[in-house]
């Protein structure tokens, strides 16, 4: 009994796929938290990446951005807080709001779940933004000074956690340090 085996046949030359399937999707930034104690440095850190050129975003200025343009924050924050928070230039002065947060645990706890969702909404969106451009930056960094506190470290592919000696802590921030860290 023999065997035939199929006929040789010649390799036929690849063919490119069709445009619309090369196109692929590039892969999004890996992102990445900063995150650390008052005074420890985080917003040094974050500047450090920026300078080299890293696509980066503050929660701490979300915060600012919130409670300057989103009518809604406003109005709540007026409404809880009352009028003596506003500035000289008609606008929320988040020390005021600190005076009065860091004193009362249950207003702190009030504005945390006003501003948290928030915050993370806009830094995810940011995040899908640089995702969506038609060359995404490799890395992606957001300062986030509660992120375990909060349960964050999950949205994040990389933490970078920032530490500073109490003394070098304490000349960087204004205010003792010990009732800062408790609030």
């Amino acid at each position: 009994m023999t065997t035939r085996l199929p006929p040789r046949t010649r390799p036929r030359p690849r063919q490119k796929p069709p445009a619309s399937l090369t196109t692929s999707r590039a892969r999004p930034p890996v992102a990445v938290a900063i995150t650390g104690g008052i005074g420890a440095g985080k917003s040094t850190a974050l500047d450090a990446f920026a300078r080299h050129g890293v696509a980066t975003i503050s929660s701490d200025e979300i915060v600012h951005r919130l409670l300057r343009e989103d009518t809604e924050v406003k109005r709540a924050v007026l409404e809880r807080f009352g009028t003596d928070i506003l500035g000289a230039d008609g606008e929320i002065d988040r020390g005021r709001v600190g005076k009065i947060v860091f004193s009362d645990r249950e207003a702190l706890a009030w504005l945390e779940q006003l501003l948290h969702p928030r915050v993370v909404g806009s830094y995810l969106a940011w995040r899908e933004e640089l995702a969506a451009l038609p060359d995404p930056p490799a890395l992606c960094v957001t300062e986030v000074p509660l992120l375990y506190e909060v349960g964050g470290e999950s949205r994040f592919d990389k933490v970078v956690v920032v530490t500073a000696s109490p003394d070098v802590r304490v000349s960087r921030r204004i205010g003792p340090l010990r009732e800062r860290e408790q609030r």
